[in-house]
């Protein structure tokens, strides 16, 4: 979403990561889980989100060994991080390479 914030409408936008985060509440939903573990399990899905999101925030000017060492973080028993570390770069460069509506198109209508 950072790629595409100056070129896209925010309301655009702001309807991905709405959605984005309805489907993660209904795959919880689909677990079984009541709605007050659904409420506690959002609060932490969105605290995790907004943590690797600042870790993250300068991605691109980070050296491989801090990539790697962003994303062991995140990650349990992480066995080939530095192949994580490259299909993460190429995806961004493939996002930079795109523009946003080649990926939603025919998902959300706007």
């Amino acid at each position: 979403m950072k790629i595409y914030k100056e070129n896209n409408d925010k309301k655009l936008l702001q309807e991905i990561y709405d959605n984005t985060f309805r489907q993660v509440e209904l795959s919880i939903r689909e677990i079984g889980y009541g709605d007050q573990s659904i409420n506690k399990k959002m609060k932490d899905y969105l605290n995790l989100f907004y943590g690797m999101i600042d870790k993250i925030h300068d991605w691109d000017n980070l050296s491989k060994e801090l990539r790697a060492s962003v994303l062991q973080k995140f990650l349990d028993n992480a066995v080939n991080v530095d192949f994580l570390v490259e299909y993460f770069e190429k995806y961004r460069l493939n996002l930079l390479n795109n523009t946003l509506n080649s990926y939603i198109k025919g998902v959300i209508k706007h």
